[in-house]
């Protein structure tokens, strides 16, 4: 590996994205340290207290929150949030869906099946194409 790609440094706020962590509610000392690789690396293996707690308890970055919902980032804006939630707050909005995110949640599987009728014809396309040569 090259030296100079081992030791490059992220800011705290990709450090944070990489870790998909709420970079305010990470500890200063994250907040203020640029970070190696390596450094990252140790932090995704062995992840200290304060990282499993953001992890499992949040507040949760938009990414996660929409990944946790099942929609995009942009639908999570379509329902007015646009805050970090915790899981405790994206466990409601599972339990009791509002229509918004029911609204999303229809979007984004329509998406999926469009994106996989896609993939398949791309898939057939370049078979055709290799049985013709």
């Amino acid at each position: 590996m090259n030296s100079s790609f081992a030791s490059q440094r992220f800011k705290p706020s990709n450090a944070a994205k990489r870790l998909g962590v709420y970079l305010p509610a990470t500890p200063q000392e994250f907040q203020d340290t640029p970070m190696t690789r390596a450094e990252l690396e140790e932090l995704e293996t062995n992840p200290p207290e304060w990282l499993a707690e953001l992890r499992r308890n949040g507040p949760h970055p938009r990414p996660v929150v929409a990944g946790r919902l099942g929609i995009s980032i942009a639908g999570l804006a379509r329902g007015g949030i646009t805050d970090p939630l915790t899981t405790e707050q994206i466990n409601e909005l599972r339990e009791d869906p509002p229509a918004w995110l029911a609204q999303e949640r229809e979007i984004a599987a329509q998406v999926r099946a469009e994106e996989e009728r896609v993939e398949e014809a791309r898939k057939a396309a370049e078979k055709k194409a290799r049985s013709a040569r």
